[in-house]
């Protein structure tokens, strides 16, 4: 070791130089720089907060909700069906009775008939038959366009049904229970042709088919359901 002040070499564990009389540190050498000491900063901790548990929400009452029961469809067989038809098939006649019958008195077709079934004056030849013919035939599209319009638009419609149909809770459906769209109901409607030209079995096939479907029902691709 060396005097920090005078530089005379002084042996280790000395307190004081023996040439100036300067304090000697003890062990500590001054030809070699200490290395400052490295701090470690102090981890700064998480509130107490972070850690506990959230509080439970708080409750407030709220009055109980009345639970409304599933309505539950089944299939509708060959009698409720059979019944709408009717219900249908008055309607529309009284539609065509309203509409036609001022145009037939209008066109003398009271007149004709009478003349050919009452015994009045009979026609000459088939020229005189024409008018009233044609008058028929007319009358017989125009009907035919009524009752089309009539079955299509109602069971595409958001009621899904005739009013023979609605008044009995029936509904017309694809065969995942969905509503059919115009010409769905359109093919359903001329399908009906197959199902009477089968002697009316087409329509019987709604009583003893799994899914109470007739004929023009498969064909259409459309189930019949009712309200239980």
């Amino acid at each position: 070791m060396f005097c920090s002040k005078c530089g005379a070499s002084v042996p280790a564990g000395t307190t004081f130089c023996s040439n100036c009389g300067q304090p000697i540190p003890g062990e500590a050498n001054p030809t070699e720089p200490s290395e400052p000491a490295v701090t470690t900063p102090a981890a700064t901790p998480f509130p107490a907060d972070s850690y506990a548990t959230p509080p439970p929400p708080i409750q407030t009452w709220q009055p109980p909700v009345a639970v409304q029961p599933a309505s539950t469809v089944g299939y509708a067989g060959f009698w409720l069906r059979f019944v709408a038809a009717i219900i249908d098939g008055l309607l529309l006649l009284a539609v065509r009775k309203i509409l036609f019958l001022p145009f037939g008195i209008r066109t003398g077709m009271g007149m004709g008939m009478g003349g050919i079934f009452h015994g009045g004056r009979q026609p000459q030849d088939f020229s005189q038959l024409m008018p009233m013919l044609g008058l028929l035939f007319r009358i017989a599209i125009i009907s035919a366009l009524i009752q089309w319009l009539y079955f299509s638009l109602m069971e595409s419609s958001v009621w899904q049904a005739t009013l023979g149909k609605k008044a009995l809770g029936l509904t017309v459906t694809d065969l995942e229970g969905r509503r059919i769209s115009f010409g769905r109901a359109t093919g359903r409607y001329f399908a009906k042709i197959l199902s009477t030209l089968t002697i009316g079995i087409g329509y019987l096939m709604a009583g003893f088919t799994a899914k109470k479907q007739a004929l023009h029902d498969m064909i259409a691709g459309t189930l019949v359901l009712r309200k239980l």
